[in-house]
């Protein structure tokens, strides 16, 4: 009997697309490996007004994340837009609930890895990348990166770091994904879904 495929969590923000589509090429990534999918989730943005709630369901796109999904996962990729180069604020507030995870341990040695999206070339992509690694070294995850043997890094004139993936959206967010940034994003997931599939055994 086979075993079942392991389910690999792509976790992000986003507010106007950039973000998003990023996930959906790391998605596409861990889709090609055999025995991994890909399951796609969102966070509720943060409200300034403390009675504002979201709705359970997400109007369109991705359902928003439970612990659950933490708990089920075989690796994860997290993704944020940047804010002032950390990642955005609904982001932190989820990983600030995860205490539970934290204490049980449920997520030590599970992979990792991280991307971003911003509205300037050199608006934070790293700084935000690297903030969003921290929550995830806390909880004992193997944070991955992409290494300098994938050959867009050395060519890339808009996103794209060995700490992650990331595009440059543009002020208005309207910029495409780069071919470039396309496969860094798509090898980043390959790459989280091979470590999960090895550290599994597969």
């Amino acid at each position: 009997m086979n075993a079942p495929n392991l389910t690999i969590l792509v976790l992000f923000y986003s507010r106007h697309g950039a973000t998003r589509r990023l996930a959906e090429l790391i998605a596409q990534g861990i889709e090609s490996v055999p025995g991994c999918d890909a399951r796609l989730r969102t966070v509720p943005a943060v409200s300034t007004v403390a009675e504002a709630t979201a709705p359970e369901i997400p109007v369109d796109g991705a359902p928003y994340v439970e612990l659950a999904d933490l708990d089920e996962c075989a690796g994860i990729a997290v993704g944020s837009p940047t804010r002032f180069g950390n990642m955005a604020s609904a982001m932190k507030y989820f990983w600030d609930g995860t205490s539970s995870q934290w204490l049980s341990g449920s997520l030590a040695g599970k992979p990792a890895c991280v991307f971003t999206s911003t509205g300037s070339l050199h608006g934070g992509q790293e700084s935000t990348l690297l903030s969003m690694m921290i929550p995830l070294l806390h909880h004992g995850l193997v944070v991955l990166g992409l290494p300098y043997t994938h050959p867009d890094l050395m060519t890339t004139s808009s996103g794209g770091t060995p700490y992650g993936a990331s595009h440059w959206a543009g002020v208005d967010g309207r910029k495409p994904v780069t071919d470039e940034e396309k496969r860094i994003a798509v090898a980043l997931g390959k790459r989280l879904a091979e470590t999960a599939a090895r550290l599994r055994g597969r």
